[in-house]
């Protein structure tokens, strides 16, 4: 019975091997290698999104850097803006003020002249006018003065005697 067993066993055993050996070529060829093709796409897949990750923040972070950079330019040249714009408008309100002092200059010279002339005008005009009312009023004077011929006489001796005494 031993023998038996032991033949048993070892047909047991021999069929548990070949049927073992059997499962794993037929699991190689139809599951392992599907798997294992499977496992190994889905690997590089992953390979290949860990790196489209790393390309991807290594990009946004020069895309920071560029509008970092584009910043720093856009407020450098605001800034550069603004100093010109406050400094033309300096210019201006200096330029405008300089003009207006002039022009007020050159009015206030003409205002000065015109008053000169008109006031030299005035003068000359009342010069004429006492020149006549002096003319009118000697007139009126020699008239009754001369209206007699004592009278003419007596003036003549005392304009002959006022040339003399000069």
């Amino acid at each position: 019975m031993e023998k038996l067993i032991s033949e048993f066993s070892f047909g047991l055993f021999f069929w548990q091997l070949f049927i073992f050996v059997g499962l794993v070529l037929l699991l190689k060829k139809y599951a392992w290698k599907p798997i294992l093709d499977t496992v190994n796409e889905r690997e590089s897949s992953i390979k290949g999104a860990l790196s489209a990750a790393a390309a991807a923040r290594e990009e946004m972070e020069n895309l920071q850097a560029d509008n970092q950079r584009i910043l720093k330019e856009a407020r450098a040249e605001r800034d550069t803006l603004l100093k010109e714009a406050r400094t033309s408008s300096n210019q201006i309100v200096e330029q405008a003020k300089a003009e207006a002092k002039k022009e007020a200059d050159k009015i206030m010279q003409q205002t000065q002249e015109a008053i000169a002339n008109e006031k030299a005008a005035a003068l000359e005009d009342l010069k004429r006018q006492v020149a006549g009312f002096s003319l009118d009023i000697a007139e009126q004077v020699l008239k009754s003065e001369l209206e007699s011929e004592s009278k003419q006489k007596q003036l003549v001796e005392k304009l002959l005697s006022d040339v003399k005494l000069k």
